[in-house]
């Protein structure tokens, strides 16, 4: 009977179940599987369009482990997507596979669709769109960027690997205009062609994480990641953009630190020779005095790097009185 052919099986294969189509086909199945590792089973199709499974004739949960002897039905529908949550419980390579294929592809469309958009309003700011672009114009800057096809590039727009107004930039420009040959020497990546400025309310530096928005008749206004000033734009991404400093990049950039320590005679002097110490320049001084005790000095420091500007710190620390250094930002 079926019912011994099932409990010889059980003693046989303890790690797998045998579950049945509701058109009587037997699935082999490692124990603990679920009902989207048996809707992959039967076909990938299946699996990235499974939105619920009946078990016995019975609604399931998705994620239940299934039991042999039991009937198991998939309900599909048309455009539906493989949900990420189901990585949480399927068991079969096969699931686990496909399910990331179609994430990864779901989320690269995503990506090029929002590119598109980005680019597009960009291009609107010039009385343009992406289909006016000749496509000799757009097969030159794919070359620039050494890629193969458009949707690679509204894909790194879409990711913010690239800023939408650099790139419409790119393609309107005349054909004999070139990319600065040595990316090297700018201080942003990705911001070719563009005016720089740096936000004068939080002064980022090379090293700070960074965001670049865009502000008219600024150009590309870079402020740390965490400047209060942007928080309302932070995560618009037609505003407001990642950003990340070239790796070579050079220069002097300006903070501003306060310094709170004992007052003592011959205090400035102290302060210049720790920063000038530490290969610092003080381009700015002010001074108060709390009481008679405390001074709160205002210094603006010229700097390479945080890790410069690490350096210059520790060497003000060494200073007898220092109470409190702390770096003003917005």
């Amino acid at each position: 009977s079926l019912e011994f052919i099932e409990s010889v099986k059980i003693d046989l294969f303890p790690d797998e179940v045998y579950v049945f189509t509701p058109k009587g086909r037997i699935m082999e199945l490692p124990k603990g599987s679920t009902a989207v590792d048996f809707a992959y089973a039967v076909h990938t199709d299946v699996g990235n369009t499974c939105i619920a499974c009946r078990v016995n004739r019975r609604l399931a949960p998705l994620s239940q482990a299934l039991e042999s002897g039991s009937t198991v039905e998939i309900v599909t529908a048309p455009g539906a997507r493989p949900n990420p949550a189901w990585l949480n419980f399927v068991v079969t390579g096969k699931a686990r596979t496909h399910i990331r294929h179609a994430l990864k592809l779901q989320r690269r469309s995503e990506s090029i669709n929002l590119g598109e958009r980005l680019l597009n309003k960009a291009l609107t700011g010039f009385e343009t769109n992406l289909d006016a672009i000749s496509p000799e114009r757009i097969r030159a800057v794919l070359a620039e960027y050494q890629m193969e096809v458009i949707e690679d590039l509204l894909e790194d727009i879409g990711l913010g690997n690239r800023m939408a107004y650099v790139i419409a930039r790119r393609l309107l420009a005349s054909d004999d205009e070139e990319l600065p040959s040595d990316e090297g020497s700018l201080a942003i990546r990705g911001t070719e062609g563009l005016v720089l400025n740096y936000a004068k309310c939080c002064t980022p530096i090379p090293g700070d994480p960074i965001v670049g928005h865009l502000s008219a008749g600024k150009g590309m206004v870079v402020h740390m990641d965490t400047c209060r000033n942007i928080s309302e734009v932070r995560h618009n991404p037609d505003k407001c953009i990642p950003l990340s400093w070239s790796k070579d990049v050079t220069g002097e950039f300006n903070v501003e630190l306060r310094v709170e320590l004992e007052h003592q005679r011959g205090l400035i002097a102290l302060l210049a020779g720790s920063v000038n110490a530490a290969d610092g320049n003080i381009e700015k001084i002010g001074m108060d005095e709390r009481d008679g005790r405390i001074s709160v000095v205002q210094l603006v420091v010229s700097v390479h790097d945080r890790v410069h500007l690490a350096r210059v710190i520790r060497k003000l620390r060494t200073i007898q009185g220092v109470i409190r250094i702390t770096r003003v930002k917005a």
